[in-house]
């Protein structure tokens, strides 16, 4: 057993992994008590949005390109229009001209950002979190995420600007809360559509078609969709019966967005028998049918639409297909292609790397931290662009379902950016099913825990907690016969990240804080090779140990 000794360090960040999120509320603060509420309890307030729109003006000259355009969508949630007229006026109080979208998913955000050539765009939304949440996904000229470097800028010039004294009168508040441009209401909708027939016929010329894998039975008729009550749930269904994928969306019945429906609900190695999906309140879950063991019976996105995770049968119910799969077998399908650049997340199956570098020994693969932004991060050329006719070779993967591609500048012939859509995901992979030879992916194991309402302050590299929880793994391991040692990676400021190899196999043990809530994550990863057993117990030991000494 560990001798844990608590470490008590305030540490105060505006920004997690994929943003700003929190509780929304309406009440009337001022802003510097709506930095605590954010801070201290996850609540976010209109007036905190307001500051951080001026503070985001104030920082433009950190951001690439020309100009002072900000694009500006969001997705359904109860606050949001309050929330996106907040940060409306606080961008236009500082000098920028805003643009709405409206209703939207996030790469839809994206594209709209190179579309109208703009300086910045931020997404309202708190991704596949409750709808009671919300928050801001903030994006670049090129359509990539802030860096850590630009969220400390933004956060210093928000507190000191909740300092001041700005008064404004209520006409005026009024007047600056509305866009400079506001895009027609189904704009967004009619963009993403577009967008995507031209990603389809770019991923068929790389991973194939899917006309035998529906007659064959790989892909269901009906195939069905679960869009989280989300953007897609209008259109996604019906652009795939179009291309012969026979598409039924049922999340539209849905209370709200994420509510009961969609992939927020779902556990990369989720399983469930026949009847435990039939008398499930999952949209989706609940009307699936059984089928041929193999078949891919349906997809569900989160609620602003940026990732997706697909269900497969079982020989005795339904089983997640989760981004890992997805990724092995497109790199199986695209491997003709030429060599890819591959990343994946320290969450992914350590077996990952070794499968895909199999087909092309001149593939590159790397791990990055969690969050798609260092998927991009890793992918991207410094510049941020590309300029090639064909798409460049390069895919990065999560296995809660997110997969970054290249994807086709808007209006920019022969120029891509790097995005992630649940929609373009879930299309290419439904095109690899012909072009495969089939799931071949020979995967390894891994059990993710989190020690819940932690105080996540506790567990910083370096300090005393994690020196002790180092230390017992490292000595564990090595009389297990697992030659380890430690390991950083950018963007993971906290990790505790140990890689060993032994008895053939290799393994890797992550320990790190959630940035999006309060809880720290424990992960275990085994290639096929190593027994589970021998290491389930040291698992087991370090949760026990970190619970009491982070809650």
């Amino acid at each position: 057993m560990l001798n844990i000794v608590e470490v008590n360090v305030v540490v105060v960040s505006y920004f997690g992994t994929d943003g700003i999120r929190g509780e929304t509320s309406l009440d009337s603060v001022d802003e510097e008590d709506a930095i605590l509420a954010l801070t201290q309890r996850r609540t976010l307030h209109t007036s905190f949005m307001r500051v951080l729109g001026e503070s985001l003006s104030h920082v433009q000259s950190l951001f690439p390109g020309q100009g002072n355009t900000v694009v500006v969508g969001w997705d359904d949630r109860p606050h949001n229009n309050a929330i996106v007229a907040a940060l409306t006026l606080g961008l236009r109080l500082s000098g920028s001209d805003v643009v709405h979208i409206g209703l939207c998913a996030t790469p839809t955000l994206h594209a709209a950002v190179l579309q109208n050539d703009a300086r910045m765009g931020c997404m309202i939304t708190a991704s596949h979190n409750p709808v009671t949440d919300s928050g801001i996904k903030v994006f670049d000229a090129h359509g990539f995420k802030t860096t850590p470097e630009q969220e400390r800028e933004i956060s210093k010039t928000l507190q000191s600007l909740a300092c001041e004294e700005r008064e404004v009168n209520l006409d005026e508040q009024n007047h600056l809360s509305q866009p400079n441009k506001s895009m027609g209401k189904q704009w967004a909708t009619e963009f993403h559509k577009t967008w995507l027939e031209q990603r389809w016929t770019v991923f068929e010329a790389v991973f194939g078609g899917c006309a035998s894998a529906v007659q064959n039975g790989r892909i269901a008729t009906p195939f069905l969709l679960d869009c989280a009550h989300g953007a897609g749930a209008s259109w996604l269904a019906d652009f795939l019966n179009q291309r012969g994928i026979m598409a039924q969306e049922v999340g539209t019945g849905a209370e709200a967005l994420n509510a009961n429906c969609g992939a927020g609900d779902f556990s990369p190695t989720e399983t469930w028998t026949v009847e435990e999906a039939a008398s499930s309140s999952h949209a989706l879950l609940s009307q699936l049918s059984p089928a041929k063991e193999g078949t891919l019976v349906g997809a569900a996105l989160d609620g602003d639409g940026d990732r997706c995770l697909l269900i497969e049968t079982t020989a005795n119910g339904y089983k997640v297909v989760d981004g890992d799969a997805m990724a092995a077998m497109l790199m199986e399908a695209g491997c003709e292609q030429g060599p890819w650049l591959f990343a994946a997340s320290i969450e992914s199956d350590v077996a990952l790397t070794g499968f895909v570098s199999q087909y092309n020994s001149k593939t590159q693969c790397f791990e990055t931290a969690v969050g798609d932004r260092w998927l991009s991060v890793g992918l991207r050329h410094s510049d941020g662009l590309f300029v090639q006719k064909s798409m460049p070779l390069r895919l990065g993967v999560e296995d809660s379902g997110h997969l970054v591609l290249p994807a086709p500048r808007p209006n920019r012939l022969g120029e891509w950016s790097l995005v992630g859509d649940g929609a373009a995901s879930l299309c290419a992979f439904l095109l690899s099913q012909d072009a495969s030879k089939s799931d071949s992916f020979h995967r390894g194991w891994k059990r993710r825990v989190s020690v819940k309402e932690s105080h996540r302050e506790r567990w910083q590299r370096g300090n005393e907690l994690q020196q002790t929880v180092s230390e017992h793994l490292l000595s564990s391991l090595d009389s297990l016969g697992i030659r380890a040692q430690l390991r950083t990676i950018v963007g993971e400021e906290n990790l505790l990240l140990v890689h060993g190899e032994g008895a053939g196999g290799t393994l890797s043990f992550g320990i790190r804080n959630s940035g999006t809530q309060a809880k720290t994550s424990i992960s275990l990863r085994l290639s096929p090779e190593l027994e589970v057993e021998h290491f389930l117990s040291l698992l087991e030991n370090i949760e026990h140990d970190l619970a009491k000494a982070l809650q």
